[in-house]
C-alpha cells in the first residue's frame, strides 16, 4: 500500500490519510498509519455522506465514495487523529463488553419467560438458562471492578469523573462510558460537534413548501453515547428539578414523551461536556443564581 501510494504522491506536498469511523475497522490501520508518522483524520459516516450529496455523482459504489473522501480531505480543514491513551482504550473495550452482555443477559431472560410459560417447559433447558444469566452476571460484577481498578490507578480521571458524577442522574459507569467513546473530548471542540458525534442532533426532512417530516435525531453517530444517556435521562427528570422543566415544557408543547426524554440526554450529555471542560461540579441552583444576579445588575 505504501508504495503505491508514494508513486502517486508528489514529495513536497504533505500527504493526509483520511478514512471514515467505520465500527472498529478503520482503527488498525489508523494505529499503522499513525506509528509511521503519517497525518490521519478519521471522519464520521454522516459528514462523508452529507458531503457526498454536494457532488454531482448519481452512482454510490467504492469508488465514487473513495473519491468522495478524497475530496472531503482536500477541502476541508482537518484534524489530526489522537490515539486514545491507554486507559480510556482499556475502559472502550470493557464497557462495550458490558453493554453486549446486558443485551445476551436480557435476551435470555425473555426466552427464559417465554419457556417457564410454556404448557410443558423443559426443566433441563430452564436450568441451562439460569445457569447462563448467573454466569453473566458474575462476569458484569468482574467488569465493575475492572472499570474502578483502571480509573483508581490514573488519579485526574478519578478526580474528573468524581466531578462529572455531580451531576444528576450521571453515575460512574455512564462518565466512564462518555469519556472512553470520546477520548476524553479530545477532538470535541463543542455542544453541537459532540451532539452530532453522539447522533443526537436534529434533522428535519423539507421538500419545498408542501411536504415536511417530522423532525428526528440523526442516530448517525456513535450509538454506545446514546445508550448511555437514556437511563440517567430517565433519573434525572424524576429527581432533578432542572430536567424535569425540560421534560415537562417539551412534553405540554408536542405530547411526545420521548422527544422530551432525548432532549433531556442531550444536554446531560451537554452538561458532561461543560464540567469536562471547567473542572467545576454541577451546581443545582445555577440557573436560580443567574436570575438573581441578572436581577441586582
Amino acid at each position: 500500500m505504501e508504495v503505491w501510494i508514494n508513486k502517486q504522491s508528489i514529495p513536497q506536498y504533505p500527504l493526509r490519510y483520511v478514512m471514515e469511523a467505520t465500527g472498529v475497522y478503520h482503527e488498525r490501520l489508523a494505529y499503522y498509519l499513525a506509528g509511521k508518522g503519517y497525518a490521519v483524520s478519521i471522519v464520521m459516516p454522516n459528514k462523508i455522506s452529507n458531503f457526498f450529496k454536494t457532488l454531482e455523482i448519481k452512482t454510490i459504489t467504492d469508488k465514487s465514495m473513495s473519491f468522495a473522501i478524497a475530496m472531503f480531505g482536500l477541502e476541508k480543514k482537518l484534524d489530526n487523529w489522537v490515539q486514545p491513551k491507554r486507559v480510556f482504550r482499556t475502559l472502550r473495550q470493557i464497557t462495550r463488553e458490558r453493554e453486549q452482555l446486558i443485551a445476551e443477559r436480557t435476551m435470555i431472560k425473555n426466552q427464559l419467560h417465554a419457556e417457564q410459560s410454556e404448557a410443558f417447559p423443559g426443566e433441563d433447558t430452564i436450568r441451562r438458562m439460569m445457569d447462563r444469566i448467573k454466569m453473566i452476571g458474575e462476569q458484569l460484577k468482574e467488569i465493575l471492578t475492572e472499570i474502578r481498578t483502571a480509573v483508581a490507578q490514573d488519579k485526574h480521571l478519578k478526580q474528573t469523573l468524581a466531578t462529572i458524577t455531580t451531576i444528576p442522574g450521571v453515575g460512574l459507569l455512564t462518565a466512564t462510558v462518555i469519556i472512553a467513546e470520546t477520548n476524553g473530548f479530545e477532538l470535541i471542540r463543542s455542544k453541537k460537534q459532540l451532539t452530532s458525534y453522539a447522533g443526537l442532533d436534529v434533522r428535519e426532512k423539507e421538500s419545498g413548501s408542501s411536504v415536511k417530516g417530522k423532525p428526528k435525531i440523526s442516530k448517525r453517530g456513535n450509538k454506545h453515547l446514546r445508550k448511555a444517556m437514556h437511563l440517567p435521562a430517565l433519573a434525572a427528570i424524576r429527581h432533578s428539578e432542572r430536567y424535569k422543566a425540560i421534560f415537562v415544557r417539551i412534553v405540554s408543547r408536542n405530547s411526545v414523551k420521548m422527544k422530551a426524554t432525548v432532549a433531556v440526554q442531550r444536554k446531560l450529555l451537554e452538561m458532561v461536556y461543560t464540567i469536562y471542560k471547567t473542572n467545576k461540579p454541577f451546581e443545582k441552583d445555577y440557573l436560580q443564581q443567574n436570575a438573581h444576579i441578572s436581577e441586582n445588575s
